[in-house]
């Protein structure tokens, strides 16, 4: 005989809020709903948990593939949202999820339950169906904190980059100007990044020494107590 509860349960979904970066704008992905509610109007990655999910995070991972055709990225959860009506059909709980990724490293392509798929400009993000502008409001804020206290802008940029590719990529998050000399400064001071034998090719003006970031070099000073701070 199946267990019947004494009170009644809201439905849980996930929402998946992925940035990007490319031709010098933060990015986010999301989606044309093609159902109601909200038909049509531009919303997070996302969908209901099934009861064969077995965790939240793959849920968020599952519907993401089915909605944009991204697969095996890498998202830290962001909070849980469960105000009274944020959902016209019912009392429902979603657990957020977020990432950084390439945009060159991902097919996008619109799934099941999406009409498209699209990276929008930061500032240029359509209204949005539910209560998805709060939530994006909110992961912008934590990029903006976790970017100055972790090595996370590294995410977003290509494997081999400019000081000022990355300056511009920290400026953008950070929605103010950095100071260039105080900028260069302090990340070279780091040692985390590894110059390079290559020149920027194609450019008008004069062209710039690349670099990477040493990612193993990172993990040994963290070990040993390195604060990576901007």
């Amino acid at each position: 005989m199946p267990y019947t509860y004494e009170y009644p349960r809201p439905a849980v979904t996930v929402d998946c809020i992925l940035f990007g970066f490319d031709d010098g704008e933060l990015k986010v992905l999301l989606i044309q709903r093609a159902s109601d509610p909200f038909k049509g109007l531009w919303a997070f990655p996302g969908g209901f948990l099934d009861m064969e999910d077995p965790t939240i995070e793959f849920a968020a991972k599952r519907e993401l593939e089915e909605e944009t055709g991204l697969k095996e990225v890498f998202m830290e959860q962001l909070y849980t949202f469960g105000d009274v009506g944020r959902d016209p059909r019912g009392r429902t709980v979603s657990v957020a999820y977020y990432a950084l990724v390439k945009l060159s490293d991902y097919l996008l392509q619109a799934g099941s339950d999406a009409d498209q798929a699209h990276w929008f400009n930061i500032s240029q993000v359509p209204a949005l169906a539910f209560d998805h502008a709060k939530i994006l409001q909110m992961a912008l804020e934590r990029l903006k904190g976790k970017v100055r206290y972790q090595p996370i802008g590294f995410e977003l940029l290509p494997q081999k980059f400019t000081l000022s590719e990355l300056q511009h990529l920290y400026e953008t998050v950070l929605e103010k100007p950095l100071d260039k000399r105080n900028f260069r400064k302090k990340i070279l001071k780091m040692n985390l990044l590894k110059p390079l034998e290559e020149m920027q090719a194609g450019v008008a003006h004069r062209a710039a020494r690349l670099y990477q970031f040493d990612k193993q070099r990172y993990e040994e000073l963290k070990s040993r107590g390195f604060n990576f701070e901007i």
